[in-house]
């Protein structure tokens, strides 16, 4: 459902003539089912594996920690969380300055240039020695966004190179190929004719007016006043305490650590964090595909912020002493829950906000203020806690979820108004 949008300016000389009557555009029409999946297969797979590198880091520095990062560079106590925090503080700061950048510059450059930058810094933290290196590289790498390879095949690398395990988490990035595979803005995209470029961009203009535009800064002062692009970056804030490493604080000390503790051995105690995410995937593509075909967001966020109420619920209501199926169960539920609204509030401002730099910068502002509740997840699960089945920072994560809950409807109420006065 689309939220009322500023038109963006016509360019002196656009580069394709959209000559269609975008009226008609049919989504069920047989060409223009060709034309998106050729979009997808075209963008989906170098954008998926260039996100996934950026996304395994945050998730794996709880693997690197089972694999001896904390014992190897002297980090103990709530300073490990400082670490885990300061990723996201570089993380807030850098993230609207970058999505003006992209908006400014070509995407086809700017996105396999961090993409470097990711290897470059990831690259610094295999040779972390100390606590102090840890904290800056931690920042740097929040600044960055970089990408880590999976934990479990990295825990056998210990030893390899004369490195421990986790120092290997950071190696394998492919930066210089997306110099190729990333494409650019649809009226410059290679693999498109030209009747494919008019086509699609018809399509984007009748879905949220937002077709390519001259950069302005007046765009970048409507997203700072706009209610709805607080309101999105609001939701986020209210998920994204228990996303990242909030939740896999949970899982690490609440699962892995008791298993390693009556001898399960590292290795298989990695292999832990697999089902979760896994469930997360399945969960996320369903309702995804739910919320497409019956062109409804908010019903399933909502959905995913009360699963995941519930599975907290579960969890204080749970003996951690005895980890049985049940507890397990209600892990399943939380990750599930929370990874599965994330993965549908942080597309719904690209879906209703335009023209372009507009866009980019709710989006940013919206990833930037979500992440500062990621910073208040990460502080507040701390070890001293544990004792007391975390019951503190889990209260505290079912208020961020009610919170975000609210702000759900609030959206969907709004929009919900201004749909039926057009």
């Amino acid at each position: 459902m689309a939220q009322p949008n500023s038109t963006s300016d016509s360019l002196k000389k656009p580069p394709i003539t959209v000559s269609m009557d975008e009226a008609s555009i049919n989504n069920e029409d047989i060409e223009d089912r060709a034309l998106m999946r050729k979009v997808d297969w075209n963008l989906l797979p170098i954008l998926t594996s260039l996100y996934l590198l950026s996304f395994l880091d945050r998730a794996n520095i709880g693997n690197a920690k089972l694999d001896g990062l904390t014992t190897d560079t002297g980090v103990t106590g709530a300073n490990y969380n400082t670490a885990l925090a300061l990723y996201f503080v570089g993380y807030v700061i850098w993230e609207v300055p970058a999505n003006i950048v992209l908006k400014r510059f070509n995407p086809k450059v700017w996105l396999p240039t961090l993409t470097l930058a990711w290897g470059i810094v990831s690259i610094c933290q295999g040779f972390v020695k100390n606590q102090a290196g840890l904290f800056a590289v931690r920042f740097f790498l929040g600044t960055a966004e970089a990408g880590l390879i999976l934990a479990w095949a990295i825990g056998k690398m210990n030893g390899v190179g004369g490195q421990p395990g986790w120092a290997w988490d950071p190696y394998g990035h492919f930066a210089i190929a997306a110099y190729w595979l990333v494409p650019n803005w649809p009226e410059r995209a290679s693999f498109l004719t030209e009747r494919e470029k008019a086509r699609l961009i018809a399509r984007l203009k009748h879905d949220s007016a937002g077709v390519s535009e001259q950069f302005k800064w007046k765009y970048v002062r409507e997203a700072l006043t706009d209610h709805l692009v607080w309101a999105y970056a609001f939701l986020f804030h209210g998920f994204a305490c228990k996303s990242d490493v909030a939740r896999k604080m949970i899982f690490i000390f609440l699962l892995a650590h008791h298993y390693c503790r009556i001898g399960v051995r590292v290795m298989e105690a990695q292999l832990f964090t697999v089902p979760p995410y896994a469930l997360s995937a399945i969960c996320i593509a369903i309702s995804a595909w739910l919320a497409s075909v019956y062109n409804r967001r908010a019903i399933f966020i909502i959905g995913s912020a009360i699963i995941g109420i519930i599975g907290y619920i579960l969890l204080l209501a749970t003996n951690t002493v005895k980890l049985g199926g049940n507890m397990w169960e209600f892990i399943l539920r939380v990750w599930a829950g929370v990874y599965t609204g994330n993965a549908l509030l942080l597309s719904w401002p690209g879906e209703n906000v335009a023209p372009q730099t507009k866009r980019a910068v709710a989006v940013a502002m919206q990833i930037s203020i979500g992440d500062l509740g990621a910073i208040a997840g990460v502080l507040i699960y701390r070890p001293e806690w544990s004792a007391n089945r975390f019951r503190k920072p889990h209260i505290i994560s079912i208020g961020y979820l009610v919170f975000a809950l609210v702000v759900t409807v609030w959206l969907w109420v709004w929009m919900t108004r201004e749909q039926a006065a057009r």
